[in-house]
Order: structure tokens, then C-alpha cells, then sequence
């Protein structure tokens, strides 16, 4: 079944999107949008592509980051450098519903897609910038990369000791806000284009997308901006011995979150300590870090969890209903019962004949997404074709390949 039969009538059936962006934002939110039914046309540069297609680890000659993240799409190469590469750009402009683009300010311009030229080709665009501080402002020409917008978010050292170093995250959590808030622009884009008929420009700095993503993490900053010199913190970053992670026996971990009362009872019920138990404990201790208590909690905490292995710990707690879980490694999270049972993993059969995992759309079962989204497409697999629908003959296809505009 092709990628076109496998479902009808979805959000965007009919809507084309030219993505010229690169990496992780643009691309996850341009497969996004091919999920939901847009046809996705990917522009790389001659030779190399993107550069995440270089990445490591590989499904047979294809990077897993980059297949992961341009599934779904189709694929030409178009160096914008050239005058004729440009009107190529423009061709397809205007024949674009959505423009996407992630290069540094200042460089969409230079190759002549940047907004001011893409609103003259084509007024009703839905065009979005990704940058990684914005199209101005005092950081607009550093470059992007998900550490330097963490560390610069505020939150980064929230449950590190004072004079630590904090770890680098174990998650693009810039990235994925910058390429969820372009998602919902350009939706809310194409919405607004169906009432009043014009396109728009969406500065969207990833940035801008993972503080606005940070009001629980700036609750104090807020406070104190706002004329509480003092103000009680929440505790949801360690220091609450009821909602942080412990050791267990044979060397692994679990994360506990007993911050209510019922559930905190419970589990002193099933580890035998109802002494533990405070009778009076109000709610607004619930993110506290229970004071004089926690000593004692902590202690009580620790010691049951290193007195069993993870598994038979975790199995205990499910028996009594007690929400501990397990802190599994990637390959155990692929493989939990919970992914299983979601349907979140799925196998699929690539252009090398490999047996591939792909993690499913979330949105799969309300029928919104494609039930099947095809590989990530070779680079420039799919120019010829993309090409001569633009009006582009053979004649011009040898002489663009010839000039180095597009891979031969």
C-alpha cells in the first residue's frame, strides 16, 4: 500500500510543504506535517545533504537520527547559491502552501528564500524560520545547538548541588519545543490563511519555545521578580525524598513519586512502616521537601530499595498499587510492556531491505495521521520527478546536473 492510499480525508490532504531545514527542528515538525497528510518535498544541498544524515548509529547505509526525522517525504538537491538554483527555489515556492527553512539569519536572504522574497512569489505562504534565538535580538547570530539554549533557560541547574557541574541533558528539549511551537504556528497559520486569505511569517526561536515551556521552573524567579524576596519553592527537582530516584539492589534505579498523602501511605503500608505516616500533613507539603522528616523518609526510602532488585522491587509495589517505576535504559524503554501495549514501536521494511523500528505518531489512533509513513528518502531521490512537476523537461534536468544546481 503506498503512502497515498493508506488513508483518506486527512487535516492536511492538498497541502505542499517546501522544507529547506536541517537537523532536528524543521525536519521533525516537516514530518509532522507529512503525517498529517501534507506532501513534504525536503531541498538538500548537492553532495552532502544534511548533515544529519552523517550522524551514527546507521540502518544499513542510512542514519537512524536522520531517518527518524524525514520519514515521509520526498527529496531533491538544489544548490541556491546559483541564480538558476534560486528561480528553481522559487518554482517551488510558488507552488507551496508551507516554507520552512533553519538556516542562520541573515543566510535565508542570501539565498533568496527568505521572507520578504517568498511573500512576492507567493503571498498566501505559511513561512517559518527556525533559528535558534530568533530573527533579532542580542544572541539572533549564535548558532542554535539544543546545550547552549538549555543552559541559558534556567532550569539546568535545578537539583545540582551548589559548585557542581551540571550534567549535560539526556534530552533536546530545545530542539523538540522549537519543532512542536513551529507545528502548532504553522497550523494555527494555515487556519488563520482559511479566514482572511494571507499568509504569514513565523519567527520561531527555539529559545523563546523552551522558556515558554519553564513556568514551573522560574515559579521562584517569578515570585521574587514579582516582590516576595523569600518565597517558598516548589521541590520537584530531588530534594523532595519522596519524589526522587533511588538505588536498588543489583545496580539499577528507580524513580519514586509519592508526593500525596494516599499514595505515600500505601507505600509505607507495603514496606511495614506506618510510623512514617504524618496524620496531619497539609497539601501544601505535597512539593515540599518535608523539612525534619526527610531525613528519616529518605533513609526508610533507600534502604528498602537497596534491599531488593529492581524488577522484584518494582513487582512488589504494582502488587500493592504503589506508583514506583523502574528507570529503564533506551533498550528497555523499546522494549517495555507499556510500548508495546501503545503500539508505540512499530517494524518497517527500508529501501535496503532492512527490518526496521519506528516510533509511531502518537496521534495514530484518532485516525488525524498517516497509518503508515514511508522511509526517509535517498538524497535527491526524488528531484527528476519533483523537477518535470514543476514544468522542467529533460533537456533542463541534464543541464542543471551538469552545472552542479542539482545531484547527478
Amino acid at each position: 500500500m503506498s503512502q497515498g492510499e493508506d488513508q483518506l480525508g486527512l487535516p492536511l490532504d492538498g497541502i505542499r510543504v517546501a522544507d529547506f531545514s536541517r537537523l532536528l527542528p524543521g525536519p521533525w515538525c516537516a514530518q509532522f506535517l507529512s503525517d498529517l497528510g501534507a506532501s513534504v518535498i525536503k531541498v538538500e544541498i548537492p553532495g552532502t545533504g544534511d548533515m544529519s544524515r552523517h550522524n551514527p548509529p546507521r540502518f544499513g547505509d542510512t542514519s537512524v537520527y536522520f531517518n527518524s526525522v524525514n520519514g515521509g517525504k520526498r527529496g531533491m538537491t538544489l544548490d541556491m547559491t546559483l541564480p538558476e538554483g534560486r528561480e528553481i527555489a522559487h518554482r517551488l515556492i510558488e507552488t507551496s502552501d508551507v516554507v520552512i527553512e533553519s538556516f542562520r539569519p541573515g543566510v535565508a536572504k542570501k539565498l533568496g528564500i527568505d521572507y520578504e522574497t517568498v511573500k512576492h512569489v507567493n503571498d498566501r505562504a505559511i513561512y517559518c524560520s527556525i533559528t535558534g534565538f530568533g530573527q533579532d535580538g542580542p544572541l539572533a547570530h549564535i548558532s542554535g545547538h539544543d546545550l547552549a539554549i538549555q543552559s541559558l533557560a534556567g532550569f539546568m541547574t535545578l537539583g545540582t548541588p551548589d559548585g557542581d557541574v551540571p550534567q549535560v541533558p539526556g534530552f533536546q528539549a530545545a530542539d523538540y519545543a522549537g519543532a512542536a511551537l513551529a507545528c502548532i504556528g504553522i497550523l494555527s497559520g494555515l487556519m488563520s490563511r482559511g479566514q482572511h486569505g494571507k499568509g504569514c511569517n513565523i519567527d520561531l526561536s527555539m529559545f523563546d519555545s523552551l522558556l515558554a515551556m519553564c513556568n514551573i521552573t522560574l515559579t521562584g524567579a517569578m515570585a521574587k521578580a514579582a516582590g516576595d524576596a523569600n518565597p517558598s519553592l516548589i521541590e520537584a527537582w530531588g530534594g523532595n525524598p519522596r519524589y526522587a530516584n533511588y538505588a536498588t539492589r543489583d545496580g539499577k534505579a528507580v524513580a519514586v513519586a509519592l508526593l500525596e498523602t494516599r499514595l505515600w501511605r500505601g507505600f509505607c503500608d507495603a514496606i511495614g512502616r506506618p510510623d512514617l505516616v504524618d496524620d496531619d500533613e497539609s497539601p501544601d507539603e505535597r512539593h515540599s521537601d518535608h523539612g525534619e522528616r526527610a531525613v528519616e523518609y529518605r533513609a526508610a526510602i533507600s534502604d528498602y530499595c537497596l534491599s531488593k532488585d529492581r524488577d522484584e522491587l518494582i513487582d512488589e509495589m504494582v502488587r500493592h498499587g504503589v506508583p514506583l517505576c523502574p528507570i529503564y535504559t533506551p533498550e528497555e524503554a523499546m522494549g517495555s510492556e507499556i510500548v508495546q501495549a501503545r503500539g508505540l514501536i512499530e517494524y518497517v521494511e527500508n529501501p535496503q531491505g532492512l527490518r526496521i523500528p519506528r516510533i509511531v505518531n502518537p496521534l495514530i489512533k484518532s485516525g488525524l495521521v498517516r497509518k503508515t509513513r514511508a522511509p526517509a528518502p535517498a538524497l535527491g531521490a526524488d528531484g527528476d520527478a519533483i523537477l518535470s512537476e514543476l514544468g522542467f523537461d529533460g533537456a533542463d534536468l541534464s543541464r542543471f546536473a551538469n552545472a552542479g544546481i542539482i545531484s547527478s
